[in-house]
């Protein structure tokens, strides 16, 4: 996205400090040929000064490289670094900066840099709700973090939902903020600067405290392993899912396991799982059939046979016989209800 080089740029900058501001940029910033940033504690340790004293050499070094003739001399190089950042969003996350701009990894401390002493530009640092991000924008940067914070506010805490759907509930909150009519990429990286809300590996939003989106063992790829199919799956079907889909080594009887265990999957035939949101009820089958007499009331043998059909993947015939359950009572007109 620039057409300069931002290791030859920051170099020409610092030639005119003095020798010890010079070298507490470089290691503040990791501008040396290792790329390493120090600490100001490390950096006053070195030279026997408080960390404060450091912060206060760093800070006249920036003014000192601000004011020089070879700043203005850099200007257009600065200007297309400006119009870069633009390009993104005017408001973009560092890390998003640092995926999109730079030429090489090398440069990427070099950028942040230019980034710090340019005066079109300004930081808003890391906190829990945002990713440190860089702006050229104030009011703009200040109406996309309020819409960010609604859209975490106005999404269910368990709540999945496909992007393009996503960035249209989020251009709505913006148009709120008074910001309209930005393209759906510039939409997608503003949402990457949030803390609180992210995608799933299917590219799924939501929560990210949800399990569905931060995802972090067999279990949670096997739910969205089971959403994606939208139907029961057989267990070894769910280890072979996991693996086309995620690239990630998924044992059958490991995730036979971790299904059992989770409240989220509900076994519904012999080694079939489906997702209790789907409306199946855990229990075996005359606990179904319970639970079907308790909410619809005494029902014919066959009603209740369809019924269980719908949670249950059994033969008529195991329904039947689990009607015969001392827990059930045949009536005189033929229906079944709960026995007393």
């Amino acid at each position: 996205m620039i057409t300069f080089s931002p290791k030859s740029i920051t170099k020409d900058l610092l030639t005119g400090l003095p020798e010890r501001s010079r070298k507490v940029l470089t290691d503040r910033y990791g501008l040396s040929a290792k790329g390493e940033s120090r600490t100001l504690d490390a950096i006053g340790r070195e030279y026997g000064i408080t960390r404060e004293r450091i912060r206060q050499i760093e800070n006249h070094g920036l003014t000192a490289v601000r004011e020089s003739e070879i700043y203005a001399a850099k200007a257009e190089a600065l200007e297309e670094l400006k119009q870069a950042i633009h390009t993104l969003g005017s408001v973009v996350a560092e890390e998003t900066i640092l995926a999109r701009v730079p030429k090489s990894e090398s440069d990427r401390n070099h950028l942040v840099f230019l980034l710090t002493v340019g005066h079109h530009f300004a930081d808003r640092r890391e906190d829990a709700n945002f990713k440190a991000r860089w702006h050229v924008d104030e009011q703009l940067a200040l109406a996309v973090e309020r819409a960010l914070a609604n859209l975490y506010e106005s999404i269910e805490a368990s709540r999945l939902t496909p992007e393009e759907e996503f960035v249209e509930l989020f251009g709505k909150l913006l148009k709120q903020e008074g910001v309209k009519n930005r393209p759906p990429d510039v939409l997608v990286r503003w949402l990457h600067i949030s803390k609180r809300i992210g995608k799933n590996p299917l590219g799924e939003w939501g929560r990210i405290e949800s399990p569905h989106v931060r995802i972090k063992n067999t279990r949670d790829f096997a739910y969205l392993t089971l959403k994606r199919h939208g139907s029961p799956m057989h267990f070894q079907e769910v280890a072979k899912g996991i693996q086309s889909l995620f690239s990630r080594e998924a044992h059958p009887a490991t995730t036979h396991n971790e299904l059992i265990k989770d409240s989220r999957f509900v076994l519904v035939g012999r080694g079939l799982y489906a997702l209790k949101e789907w409306g199946y009820e855990p229990g075996v089958v005359r606990e179904v059939i319970k639970g079907i007499i308790s909410r619809e009331g005494p029902l014919p043998r066959e009603t209740i046979i369809e019924r269980v059909k719908r949670e249950r993947y059994v033969k008529d015939a195991t329904i039947a016989v689990n009607l015969q359950s001392p827990m059930f009572t045949r009536l005189p007109d033929g229906t079944y209800a709960l026995a007393r």
